[in-house]
């Protein structure tokens, strides 16, 4: 016997008495490969928590792999903190309300107090509760942008930034002494309620969430002056709300919601991958804004941490990408700053390793410096973190992911769709008031430095061996760097798995985490990075191509990017 089948049928004995439980077990009682799937492995827990397809099994979402993930927490915070707290958000997926609930249970059972959103929330407003309520710890249950059949558990420090490395080992250690259904501590929720052990956060901290977020304008007159024509999407997430009442306190009441969109739904029935990146995704959404001439359409995901942009360019709408989002935000904080005299002594922006080169031009313009981090907000968050550290918190004027991700204020320490949705309106209606577009301001920023165009390949590697193939993959690269990419000689490669970058003969060593992504750049200025995903089984390629004009960058990207596909066997 398989020890996958054994343990499948100690699951199945151990939950016999369940009716639910027994019916969804029994249902995969010949399948061979389902019980492979869901039995081979321990969902993994990491620096971005668990994330999995719901289901039973030790390879899946459930209330046993979250009651087992929240016992390792717990472990570890009453053995690093004395009488340690924690905050509690989730957004609208499936089972959502139920993980948070068993997550604040068993931290309950361990005399560890929880605060608990009593509504689904946005998880940069779990960050915010994490830190205005001197919280050792955060949880938030989300799976971003995946399917509707995912579901995640996000762990935060008392920094209010998602655990680094070592807390999350230390964490994984724990979680691994554990079984799944003996000495786990979990009490009820009513008797932890009754007792004090979890408490609901109450309605005007919300509302201090929102109020803070608008702090963050710069020119608060602009949006309601403009009057801008909006739609607006929560993608059936967790946005809804801080969004249009973030909105309303600047101003802006033109504002039409995706009605289909509009209510929280697990299943997204209108997007069966609600990421905001994806034009299908936004489909609705542009048709309602041809229907109502809209000038602009905001898009938020699930949990409500990132947001996608499309505006009106003639008769149709043009999806920004988030490089060009953020380009653009930086672009228009800096600058609006610099008139007005604010921007502070050595001003510090923000940007992934992944993200866009001409977001480095920019800030050069006006005096910025730009620090260069490893993919995953949490660093942007660590950047933040440290400034603060030693009374500098307000040198950071912003931080952006290609991934749609943006912050412009340190009062949160992970991306916040709702600070994002008020200052792209903000910019937007600044702009209009100019006698400007969006794309009017990109292609001036063009003009200036160059054209940068930022492409993104994702390859997907399903089953149990897809994550050996991954790592067979890099493995492979490392050993045979490759020595020319579509005839242009590699001109420099860094792996941040060792931290070390090669420039020919020249060696340099990198401040910077261990990671596993490769990045390879060529003598005409483009470069490639390959990064395999720390929360799906896929492998993805970023492709930051520079030109004199998109016509030389439209000519050589098949080029690039077959070449780079066929590292990946593709």
């Amino acid at each position: 016997m398989t020890r996958e089948r054994e343990l499948y049928n100690r699951w199945k004995s151990r939950l016999e008495g369940d009716a639910l439980f027994s019916s969804q077990l029994a249902a995969i009682e010949g399948d061979d490969g389902e019980i492979l799937d869901r039995f081979y492995c321990d969902l993994s827990f990491g620096t971005a928590g668990l994330r999995g397809v719901l289901g039973l099994g030790t390879n899946r979402m459930n209330i046993f792999t979250v009651r087992r993930a929240t016992q390792g927490l717990a472990e570890y915070l009453l053995a690093s903190c004395d009488a340690p707290s924690a905050a509690i958000a989730y957004d609208s997926r499936i089972q959502s309300d139920e993980f948070a609930r068993e997550t604040a249970c068993v931290l309950a059972a361990h005399g560890i107090k929880v605060h608990l959103y009593q509504e689904l929330m946005p998880t940069p407003a779990l960050s915010y509760a994490v830190r205005q309520l001197g919280c050792q710890a955060g949880v938030v249950i989300t799976a971003s942008h995946n399917p509707a059949k995912y579901n995640g558990y996000k762990a935060y420090g008392p920094d209010g930034c998602q655990i680094g490395p070592e807390v999350a080992d230390a964490v994984l250690e724990n979680i691994g002494r554990l079984d799944y259904f003996d000495g786990i501590r979990h009490m009820a929720f009513d008797e932890a309620l009754a007792q004090g052990l979890i408490r609901y956060i109450p309605e005007n901290f919300v509302q201090q969430y929102i109020s803070r977020v608008c702090e963050e304008s710069l020119n608060p007159a602009a949006s309601a002056k403009a009057g801008l024509n909006l739609v607006y999407t929560p993608l059936n997430g967790a946005g809804k709300r801080c969004v249009l009442t973030a909105l309303e306190k600047m101003g802006v009441t033109n504002v039409t919601v995706v009605p289909e969109q509009a209510e929280p739904d697990g299943n997204f029935p209108t997007c069966p991958y609600p990421n905001p990146e994806m034009r299908e995704t936004l489909g609705l959404g542009i048709a309602l804004c041809q229907k109502t001439g809209a000038d602009l359409l905001l898009a938020t995901d699930p949990d409500a941490d990132r947001v996608a942009v499309a505006i009106r360019d003639g008769g149709g709408y043009r999806i920004l990408t988030g490089n060009e989002v953020g380009v653009l935000l930086l672009d228009y904080i800096a600058s609006t700053r610099h008139a007005a005299g604010t921007l502070p002594e050595n001003p510090v922006t923000v940007k992934s390793i992944v993200s866009s080169k001409l977001a480095d031009a920019v800030a050069g313009e006006y005096g910025v410096e730009m620090r260069s981090v490893l993919t995953g907000f949490k660093f942007i968050g660590e950047v933040i973190a440290g400034l603060e550290a030693t009374g500098e918190e307000n040198r950071f004027i912003f931080g952006f992911e290609e991934s749609c991700g943006y912050l412009s204020g340190g009062f949160v320490r992970d991306k916040d769709a709702v600070n994002a949705s008020v200052l792209l309106v903000e910019m937007a209606s600044a702009y209009k008031l100019a006698g400007k577009s969006l794309i009017n301001v990109l292609d001036s920023i063009y003009d200036k430095h160059g054209i940068y165009r930022n492409l993104v390949s994702s390859f997907a590697f399903e089953g149990a061996d897809g994550m050996q193939k991954m790592a067979d993959i890099m493995d492979a690269l490392r050993k045979n760097p490759p020595a020319q990419i579509a005839g242009e000689d590699v001109a420099y490669r860094v792996d941040y798995k060792v931290s070390t970058r090669w420039d020919g003969e020249d060696v340099t060593a990198l401040s910077l985490p261990a990671s596993d992504v490769l990045e390879y750049g060529v003598g005409s200025g483009s470069s490639f990075i390959i990064r395999p995903s720390g929360t799906e089984p896929k492998i993805k390629i970023y492709y930051s191509l520079v030109g004199r004009t998109l016509a030389e960058v439209d000519s050589v990207t098949p080029g690039y990017k077959a070449a780079c596909e066929a590292f990946l066997g593709r």
